[in-house]
């Protein structure tokens, strides 16, 4: 059923590319390969940045680890994004986007070989760093995607076009969970009983084994990026610049003399910042979450998928409503009231219920990083590459609010599942830039209140 299930959305697809470069062709010809190239891209990032669930889990029992220290999972590899998102935009400005690409899928595969000597020395700190150089990686290439298919074509269908990668993105993510889950997870409540019962050198064996796991899908994932590389190398991708990134004369872009002159570029980094922290919370933390109240890894594995499902199904009433039925803006607004509503479902109830809230928040999530770029970096002009690395830092929200709140979780007063309450305010900041945050010191000439395509 999930071999249909995922035909049936690659066909979708498909169709929508299709629909694109008939309808909206990009500034300079067709945008069709272009657009299934970086949605290949999307793909892998999706499926690397959502091993990160499974891995929580895992390296919780092969390392030995407290919730609070499996979340460093999520911290290491979201802080990278605010390390290297403004290094990533000075290499692009040498390189260019398409040699840029193929240097971020090059350092990913460095960070995912070094899951070898961690595995073999079961070192923590050292899948940490592994992390890190694939998350190094990643901020090279979204510092150079997102903004790429944002400007391929035009900016009021800048949403679809994100929309459709989101797509890609939450398959794969679908899928991680499962692929990995059955490969390093397998018989984990089993394992976790046994190893009650083991001497230290019997549980140092069985630990060393199951650290062991993890070796062969990075290698392939390794080989992949590599291949995947080389690929763009030899692709005819183009190389595409934003409205009025190499002047000034243009009625679209908003001419001031730095960065920090356009407010709406910052309300978006912030709201980057928040939603990430969210997102990741509903997608990586739900595994742990829900084997913290009792229910079974062998069960909680399957989780993020859940999430990543609600995703998907957030994407595709997107493209098909938006802008028939509700404007893009009113999607954003509407997502993050029932961002506060599924919060605090997850608060109040309680077993696989709660969870079942927690997953919910994917559909919830779906359509807010498609609405942020879009109208955070319209009119920047040759600051483009700049803001794009701005809200790149911003995913470091992913680093930061699981950390609190596993450090909330972890008080006994609060517990895991109160700690929760710091979703909400999150929530209601994504609502105010919805409404009013992205037109604060927008030119007038550069914002059209039409609604925008997803």
């Amino acid at each position: 059923m999930l071999t249909n299930e995922t035909n049936s959305v690659i066909c979708f697809i498909n169709h929508q590319i299709i629909l694109m470069s008939q309808q909206q062709p990009a500034r300079s010809g067709n945008n069709a390969g272009p657009t299934l190239i970086i949605g290949a891209l999307f793909f892998i990032f999706g499926f690397v940045t959502w091993a990160n669930s499974t891995l929580i889990p895992y390296l919780k029992i092969a390392c030995q680890l407290t919730t609070s220290e499996a979340v460093l999972v999520t911290f290491a590899f979201y802080i990278s994004y605010a390390v290297m998102a403004f290094p990533s935009s000075w290499v692009l400005k040498l390189t260019g986007f398409k040699k840029g690409m193929m240097l971020g899928l090059l350092v990913m595969a460095i960070g995912a070989l070094l899951f070898i000597p961690a595995a073999k020395t079961r070192t923590y700190g050292l899948f940490l760093f592994a992390l890190f150089v694939i998350g190094t990686g990643l901020a090279l290439l979204q510092t150079a995607s997102n903004p790429y298919i944002t400007i391929l074509g035009p900016i009021e269908s800048a949403a679809k076009r994100i929309s459709i990668m989101g797509i890609c993105n939450k398959t794969a993510g679908a899928l991680a969970p499962l692929i990995l889950g059955a490969i390093v997870l397998k018989d984990s409540s089993s394992l976790e009983a046994s190893l009650k019962t083991m001497n230290d050198l019997q549980k140092a064996t069985l630990l060393d084994d199951l650290a062991s796991r993890v070796v062969l899908p990075y290698v392939i994932i390794a080989i992949v990026l590599v291949l995947l590389a080389i690929f763009i190398f030899y692709s005819s991708l183009p190389e595409v610049k934003a409205e009025g990134e190499d002047s000034s004369e243009s009625s679209a872009v908003v001419n001031r003399p730095s960065v920090f002159n356009y407010p709406y570029l910052w309300l978006g980094f912030v709201t980057i910042f928040l939603y990430v922290g969210v997102e990741v919370m509903a997608g990586d933390i739900i595994q742990v979450y829900g084997n913290a109240i009792g229910i079974s890894l062998d069960v909680a594995k399957h989780f993020t998928t859940y999430t990543m499902i609600g995703m998907l199904a957030g994407y595709i009433t997107g493209i098909i409503t938006i802008p028939k039925y509700m404007s893009q803006t009113t999607a954003m607004k509407a997502s993050a009231v029932l961002g506060v509503i599924f919060s605090l479902g997850a608060i109040f109830t309680t077993g696989y219920t709660s969870v079942l809230f927690i997953a919910l928040l994917g559909l919830a999530n779906a359509l807010v990083w498609p609405a942020i770029w879009p109208l955070a970096i319209e009119g920047l002009g040759r600051f483009t590459k700049t803001g794009s690395a701005l809200l790149i830092v911003g995913i470091a929200g992913g680093a930061v609010l699981p950390r609190i709140w596993a450090s909330l979780g972890a008080i006994k007063s609060i517990g895991l599942q109160q700690a929760f309450w710091i979703m909400i305010p999150c929530y209601l900041f994504i609502f105010y830039f919805g409404t009013v945050g992205h037109r604060v010191g927008k030119n007038k000439k550069s914002y059209t209140p039409v609604p925008i395509e997803v």
